[in-house]
């Protein structure tokens, strides 16, 4: 990826909107799942939030890394640690996620479906930034 680039906030437009096309393909199938999971499975929507949040970790670090951040993609070795990372990162977005997810469904109504996809939203800036300054190293500033 190119630091030569517009960018927001400091990170490239380009590299934001594949993440974010990569985040709304994982948010649907968050979604799915977890409909799954609570509609057919039977499984408490907080629980099943969770399940469907770890599926869609691993789903969303195979594809950003091979086509999101595919200019410093993690490979061999470094592939396995890259995973532990966004793990790490988006293991810690798992509690404000389901914080809110909580909050929109007990206190503001929301049916879980519609309180989850709320709650996505937040979460994704946050894995967006530490992601990208840590799980994909960048080797300058410019290239977040």
């Amino acid at each position: 990826m190119s630091s030569t680039g517009s960018t927001f906030a400091g990170f490239p437009v380009s590299r934001l909107m594949q993440f974010a096309l990569v985040g709304g393909a994982a948010a649907a199938l968050q979604s799915g799942l977890l409909w799954l999971f609570v509609d057919i499975g039977g499984l408490y929507y907080l629980l099943g939030s969770v399940i469907a949040i770890e599926i869609t970790i691993v789903t969303q670090y195979v594809v950003n890394n091979a086509w999101t951040f595919a200019d410093r993609a993690n490979q061999g070795d470094a592939f396995l640690g890259g995973l532990l990372r966004t793990n790490v990162v988006r293991g810690s977005a798992i509690p404000l996620q389901t914080a809110l997810l909580y909050v929109f469904v007990t206190w503001g109504g929301l049916g879980y479906l519609l309180a989850n996809l709320c709650a996505i939203v937040p979460s994704g800036v946050y894995r967006y930034v530490l992601d990208a300054k840590w799980t994909w190293q960048s080797v300058s500033p410019e290239e977040n």
